[in-house]
C-alpha cells in the first residue's frame, strides 16, 4: 500500500500499438494509463461523430484491449484510459461488449460531464479533474473511461483512490499532478524525442514506456520496465516536465501546481526521485477546448531549381494569383537551395502554395488545377511536387473558460449508479498573471570568443497549446545555468528565431530545473488544424534554437 505503481502505455491516439502489451508483461504495475486525447485529436473524433453518432472514442484502444483485458484483470491491473473522447459511454459499453465475447467479467465505469453544449461548435470539452476517476475505482472498476480530463488526472485519479486524498492535500495532489504530466506523453519521458538522444545507451532506437512508483505525499520515483530502451535521467525528466507548459502556476481542475518547486534526483540507473512540489487551490474555472469546422484548404509545392529563386517564385505568385484570386492564398519560399551543386535536389527551393476557402470547389480543383496548368507556361523547370487534388476541411481551435459549479462532473460506477462529483469550495487559483523573468539586456560577464550551436550547452522541447507555442531551454550543468539565464532574453529569442519577433513572448524562470521557459502567442494562428506552418506543432522550434551557432562562454565547457 506504501507506493502506487502508475505505467502509461500511450501518449497519444496512433502511438506504439503494442506498448499496452510490453507494459503488462514487462514487469509489476498496479495502474495502467493510456491518454488519446489532444485539441486535434477532438477534432477527429467530431468529424468521427458526425458520420456515426454511434462513435467518438479512439478505436485503436477497443483493439488494443481486445488483447490485454484477459492479462490485466489476471494480473489486478487497472486501466485508466481517455480514450472515451467524445462518448465514453459508447466506449464503456463496448468493453463490456468486447469481455462478453471474452468470456472476462470487467467491471467497467466511465467519467461524463465534460461535455459543453455549443449550438455554434463542432466540439466543446471541460477538462475535468481527478475525483471522478477516483469515485469509479473505490466502487471497483476494473476500467475506468473518461471523456475530457487533464492528462494527469489519469495518474492522480488512482492516488486518490489508492491514498484516500481529501481536496484540501494540495502538496499531495500537486506531485501526483506533476507524474501524471511526466508520464502522459509516454517515451517522452524515457528518451523519446530527446535533445541528446545519441548518449542513450540504445541510441534512441526504441525507448520504453515510463512508470511512476507514487508515494502518500504526493512524491514519486519515474522509472521505467528493466531491459527495455531509452534512458530515465534528470535530464529526460526535465525535458518532458518542460513540455506543454507556461509559468511557474500550471493551472488543473483541482490544484494549481507550482512547478519552481519541483525538485529532481537522480536515485539510481534508470530512477529520478521527484519531491518538494507544492500546489494551492485550483481556479474557480475549466478550460473548456472548442473545436470548429473553419472551412477548406488545399496545398501545391513548385520545385524551384538553380538560379533566380525569388524572380521565379514572384512568377507563379502573380501566376496563381490572377488565376484564383488574393483572398485565403499564402506563399511560403523554403530555401533549401544550395549554390554551386550537381544535385538538382540540394539545388531546389521549395514555394509552399496554400489556399483556404469557405467555398469547397475554389480551394479544391479551381485552386489545384490552376497550379497544374503553369507546368508548361511559368518558370524554367517547372515541377511540382503534389498532384491535383479535391480540397480537405480544417478545423479551427480556441480555448475558453467555464465556472467549476456550471459543469456535471459524474462518475458512472460499474453498477450503473451515477454520483455527482461535486466541485471544490476552496479556489484561488492565480493571484494576478504569472511572474515573468527579464534576463539582464547585457549578458553575463563572461568572455564569449568560441563560436558554436548553443545545443552544445543547453537542451530544449517545445510544443503546441492552441495556436500558443511553448519552448523550454535549459542548462545542462550548474555551471551553465547563471550564463542561460542570463543570456537567453526575449530579445535574443528574437535575433535567434526571426518569427518570434512580431509576437507577444512570455519568458518564466524555472531555477530547480535551471531553466527557462518561453510561450510564444499566436505562433500557431488558429492552432494546428489550420495551420499551413511547415512545423505545426512547434515540435522542432527548439531544434531549431538548439543549432544556431552564437557566442559560447570560453570558461563554460561543452
Amino acid at each position: 500500500m506504501s507506493v502506487l505503481r502508475i505505467g502509461n502505455a500511450s501518449g497519444f491516439y496512433g502511438d506504439r500499438f503494442a506498448a499496452w502489451r510490453e507494459m503488462l508483461d514487462g514487469g509489476e504495475l498496479d495502474v495502467l494509463t493510456g491518454d488519446y486525447l489532444a485539441e486535434l485529436t477532438m477534432l477527429i473524433l467530431g468529424r468521427d461523430r458526425m458520420r456515426d453518432p454511434s462513435l467518438g472514442y479512439a478505436k485503436t484502444f477497443l483493439r488494443q484491449a481486445e488483447g490485454v483485458l484477459g492479462t490485466a484483470l489476471e494480473r489486478g491491473v487497472t486501466l485508466v484510459t481517455n480514450a472515451g473522447g467524445l462518448n465514453p459511454a459508447g466506449l464503456a459499453d463496448a468493453i463490456r461488449s468486447l469481455g462478453d465475447r471474452l468470456g472476462l467479467q470487467v467491471r467497467v465505469g466511465y467519467v461524463e460531464g465534460d461535455a459543453i453544449q455549443r449550438p455554434d461548435a463542432l466540439t466543446a470539452n471541460a477538462y475535468l479533474g481527478a475525483f471522478g476517476i477516483a469515485a469509479c475505482l473505490d466502487a471497483g472498476a476494473d476500467v475506468v473511461v473518461t471523456g475530457r480530463v487533464t492528462d494527469a488526472s489519469l495518474a492522480v485519479g488512482p492516488a486518490i483512490a489508492r491514498f484516500g486524498w481529501t481536496r484540501d492535500d494540495l502538496d499531495a495532489l500537486a506531485g501526483a499532478t506533476v507524474a501524471g504530466h511526466l508520464i502522459e506523453c509516454g517515451a517522452q519521458v524515457t528518451g523519446g524525442n530527446f535533445s541528446f538522444f545519441t548518449e542513450l545507451p540504445d541510441g534512441g532506437h526504441r525507448p520504453g514506456f515510463p512508470i511512476a512508483e507514487l508515494h502518500a505525499d504526493g512524491s514519486s520515483v519515474l522509472t521505467k520496465h528493466p531491459g527495455t530502451g531509452g534512458a530515465v535521467t534528470v535530464e529526460t525528466v526535465t525535458a518532458q516536465l518542460l513540455y506543454e507548459v507556461g509559468g511557474p502556476d500550471y493551472l488543473g481542475p483541482d490544484v494549481v501546481t507550482r512547478l519552481d518547486t519541483v525538485r529532481l534526483e537522480q536515485e539510481g540507473p534508470d530512477r529520478v526521485r521527484v519531491s518538494g512540489v507544492r500546489g494551492t487551490p485550483p481556479p474557480d474555472t475549466l478550460k473548456v477546448g472548442v473545436n470548429n469546422l473553419g472551412g477548406f484548404r488545399n496545398s501545391m509545392t513548385f520545385v524551384l531549381c538553380g538560379l533566380d529563386i525569388p524572380a521565379k517564385a514572384a512568377l507563379v505568385r502573380g501566376q496563381i494569383e490572377e488565376s484564383v484570386g488574393t483572398e485565403g492564398l499564402e506563399f511560403t519560399l523554403a530555401r533549401t537551395d544550395h549554390p554551386d551543386t550537381g544535385d538538382t535536389e540540394a539545388a531546389s527551393a521549395l514555394l509552399h502554395v496554400h489556399l483556404r476557402d469557405g467555398d469547397k470547389s475554389r480551394a479544391g480543383r479551381t485552386f489545384s488545377a490552376a497550379a497544374v496548368e503553369l507546368a508548361l507556361a511559368s518558370y524554367p523547370g517547372c515541377t511540382l511536387t503534389t498532384l491535383p487534388g479535391d480540397a480537405t476541411p480544417y478545423g479551427v481551435f480556441t480555448a475558453d473558460a467555464i465556472a467549476q459549479d456550471a459543469v456535471e462532473h459524474v462518475a458512472v460506477l460499474p453498477s450503473g449508479e451515477r454520483v455527482p462529483i461535486p466541485p471544490p469550495t476552496v479556489t484561488g487559483g492565480l493571484q494576478g498573471a504569472p511572474v515573468q523573468h527579464e534576463a539582464l539586456t547585457g549578458g553575463p560577464s563572461l568572455p564569449a570568443t568560441r563560436r558554436g550551436p548553443l545545443g552544445e550547452l543547453v537542451g530544449a522541447r517545445s510544443g503546441d497549446k492552441g495556436g500558443d507555442a511553448n519552448l523550454g531551454v535549459w542548462a545542462r550543468t550548474d555551471a551553465t545555468w547563471p550564463w542561460l539565464r542570463d543570456w537567453l532574453t526575449v530579445e535574443r529569442l528574437a535575433e535567434l528565431l526571426p518569427e518570434t519577433a512580431a509576437l507577444t513572448v512570455e519568458r518564466y524562470e524555472l531555477p530547480n530545473l535551471r531553466a527557462v521557459n518561453f510561450v510564444i502567442r499566436g505562433l500557431l494562428g488558429q492552432g494546428v488544424a489550420a495551420s499551413t506552418r511547415f512545423d505545426p506543432q512547434a515540435k522542432a522550434l527548439g531544434e531549431l534554437l538548439r543549432s544556431r551557432v552564437v557566442d559560447l562562454p570560453t570558461e563554460v565547457p561543452a
